[in-house]
C-alpha cells in the first residue's frame, strides 16, 4: 500500500483525495521509487479539471518527482537499490509515496543535488531547455519576452535566457514578482495589472518589436503577445494558466507581418530516452554551473494538496512548489 491523492472525478482542487492506493511489484522495466518529493505544477491543475484528460478515471495526478529506488523489475539495466532518480515527464502518478515507473523515463540525480531542488527542476527546467534551444533558439543579443516571470518556468528562463546574453523582459502581477524576476535576470519588467503590456515593449525596443514570446498564460495575454512581435516573429503559446486562447482569424498572421504561433509541450520534446536525457544533463550542467538557481518557493505536505493547488491557481506561489510525502 501507499498514502496517495487519487481524483475520480473532475473538478475544483476537492476532488483531490488523500487515502491509501494499493501498489503491486514492478513490472518488466519498471523500478519502484520511494518518493522524496513531488514537484506541483500547473498541469497537475489541468488534468485535475479534465482539460487535459487523463487516460482514465479515477487516477493519480502528478508528472514530476524526485526519489529513492527500492526495487528493480525485471529486464531492467541500468538502475539498482539505492540510486538516486528523478522524472518530469510523466507518466502520471507522481502524488504518491511510492509508485511505480518505467526505467526508461528517469535520470540519474547528480551528487550535489538535493532531492528536493531535482523534483523543483525536472519538469520547469526541462520545458526551459526546449522553450529557448528548441522550441526557438535565443541567442545573445535578442530581446525577448516572458510572461509569468516570477513563476516556477519563468524564474528558471529569466536565468537561463540572461545566461546566453539575451535581454528578458517579464511580465509580473506585484511589485514583490518584479523584484524577484529582476535578481533573476530580468532587465524589465511589466506589471501587467497597472501597465500596458503592447506599449511598455514597443518603447523599449524602440518600436521593432520581439523575434519570440513566452506566453504560459493564455487567455489574458494572447493579444498583447502578438502584438508584441516584429514581423515573421514566433509566438510561443506553452500554458494557459488564466483560460484557452479564443478562437481567432489566422490570416491576422499575416496581416501582422508573417507571424508564427506554436502550442508545444514537453512529452513532444522528451519522446525518446535519448533525448530525455540529452535534456535532463543540459539543466543539470547549467545548473552545477552556478548560472541558474532553484527557488522553491514554498512546501506543502502532500496531503494538503487541495491547499497547494487552490494557492497556484489563485497565484499566490512564487518559484517552485514542492510536495512531501509523510
Amino acid at each position: 500500500m501507499s498514502k496517495a491523492i487519487l481524483i475520480s472525478e473532475h473538478g475544483a482542487s476537492d476532488k483531490l483525495h488523500y487515502g491509501d492506493v494499493s501498489l503491486e511489484k514492478p513490472s518488466d522495466g519498471e523500478v519502484r521509487i520511494a518518493h522524496q518529493a513531488i514537484g506541483l505544477n500547473f498541469i497537475d491543475v489541468y488534468h485535475r479539471t479534465g482539460l487535459y484528460p487523463p487516460p482514465s478515471l479515477p487516477f493519480i495526478p502528478g508528472m514530476e518527482a524526485a526519489g529513492i529506488v527500492e526495487e528493480v523489475g525485471p529486464k531492467v539495466e541500468g538502475f539498482a537499490i539505492g540510486d538516486r532518480v528523478a522524472y518530469g515527464a510523466g507518466p502520471l502518478g507522481a502524488y504518491a509515496q511510492a509508485r511505480n515507473i518505467p526505467a526508461e523515463r528517469l535520470v540519474k540525480i547528480p551528487d550535489g543535488i538535493s532531492d528536493r531542488e531535482a523534483a523543483a527542476m525536472m519538469l520547469k527546467g526541462m520545458t526551459t531547455e526546449y522553450l529557448i534551444c528548441r522550441t526557438y533558439q535565443v541567442k545573445a543579443g535578442e530581446t525577448i519576452l516572458l510572461h509569468a516571470a516570477s513563476g516556477g518556468v519563468g524564474q528558471i528562463l529569466c536565468q537561463w535566457a540572461s545566461a546566453i546574453g539575451a535581454t528578458v523582459i517579464g511580465t509580473v502581477g506585484n511589485d514583490e514578482k518584479a523584484a524577484i524576476a529582476k535578481k533573476l535576470g530580468c532587465r524589465y519588467t511589466i506589471n501587467y495589472r497597472n501597465e500596458n503590456i503592447e506599449k511598455r515593449v514597443m518603447e523599449i525596443t524602440d518600436g521593432k518589436g520581439l523575434p519570440v514570446v513566452y506566453d504560459s498564460v493564455g487567455h489574458d495575454t494572447f493579444e498583447a503577445s502578438l502584438n508584441c512581435l516584429a514581423p515573421r516573429g514566433l509566438l510561443v503559446s506553452f500554458g494557459q494558466s488564466s483560460g484557452k486562447v479564443p478562437p481567432f482569424d489566422i490570416t491576422r498572421l499575416s496581416q501582422q507581418g508573417s507571424l508564427y504561433i506554436t502550442r508545444p509541450t514537453l512529452m513532444d520534446y522528451v519522446k525518446s530516452t535519448d533525448q530525455l536525457q540529452r535534456s535532463a544533463q543540459a539543466l543539470f550542467d547549467i545548473y552545477q554551473s552556478g548560472k541558474v538557481s532553484i527557488n522553491i518557493g514554498q512546501s506543502y505536505a502532500l496531503s494538503e494538496a487541495q491547499q497547494a493547488h487552490d494557492d497556484l491557481e489563485n497565484r499566490l506561489t512564487t518559484g517552485s512548489t514542492v510536495l512531501i510525502p509523510e
